[in-house]
């Protein structure tokens, strides 16, 4: 049985507004690159991915450029204005060889610390699974529901509950139709698995490192220096 066609999509459209400040965070530096750097390399290095497709806002000035890592082609298209229209977009400009059953990688621009050994048990997964998998960690900590003065209202059973971590991993023709729906309907979904369960299936959970951090805030962006220094003075010995 031949491997199915593997390509990765990165939405990297946004500004970044919660993080604050004129750079959008996936071009904030950490050990000496961008954040979206290393999301590309994390993804093109591995054997079975065959591609990237970036989507940008339109009038990015930063990007730099690349067409190319690991000798595999990094391509770019214009994205939009949520997170579910860059998917869409980039998932329309993907190559024409590359079928409605291929696999697609959704993965966050501003999520750097992305490990081999994750993205392996990922691929493996979503490639037995018609609905797709998703990265993800079970919750640990305890919830406090709150009401609208920040006091406690209740405390919520955790157990059966994850976080959503990325990559997402599902077929292109399934994941544009959902997210098409998702658009029509009227529904901003926050992540490709969303637009999955909306269309009614079930995706795989695979556990994934805790410390597969999206950079969100200045403590996110500190500790995901702290993680790629750590990554680069280990390899380096």
């Amino acid at each position: 049985m031949t491997a199915p066609t593997i390509w990765a999509v990165i939405p990297a459209a946004g500004r970044g507004t919660r993080f604050g400040g004129d750079i959008p965070k996936q071009y904030l530096e950490v050990a000496g690159q961008p954040l979206i750097a290393y999301a590309l390399d994390a993804l093109l290095a591995h054997p079975r991915v065959a591609g990237a497709m970036v989507a940008l806002a339109a009038n990015d000035q930063r990007w730099p450029g690349w067409t190319e890592l690991h000798g595999k082609p990094v391509l770019r298209c214009v994205g939009g204005g949520e997170r579910a229209d860059s998917v869409l977009a980039a998932l329309q400009a993907l190559p024409a060889d590359v079928g409605g059953d291929a696999l697609v990688l959704v993965h966050d621009a501003a999520r750097p610390n992305l490990q081999r050994g994750d993205l392996d048990r990922l691929i493996e997964a979503a490639t037995g699974e018609a609905d797709g998998a998703i990265l993800a960690a079970p919750v640990r900590d305890t919830l406090k529901r709150a009401d609208g003065g920040d006091r406690i209202m209740a405390t919520e059973p955790r157990e059966h509950l994850w976080r959503a971590l990325t990559p997402q991993a599902f077929r292109r023709g399934a994941l544009s139709d959902a997210l098409r729906r998702a658009q029509s309907d009227g529904i901003v979904v926050t992540d490709e698995a969303m637009a999955m369960e909306r269309a009614g299936a079930h995706p795989r959970l695979v556990e994934g490192r805790e410390d597969n951090l999206k950079v969100t805030t200045a403590a996110d962006l500190a500790l995901a220096d702290y993680l790629l220094s750590h990554r680069r003075r280990v390899g380096a010995t």
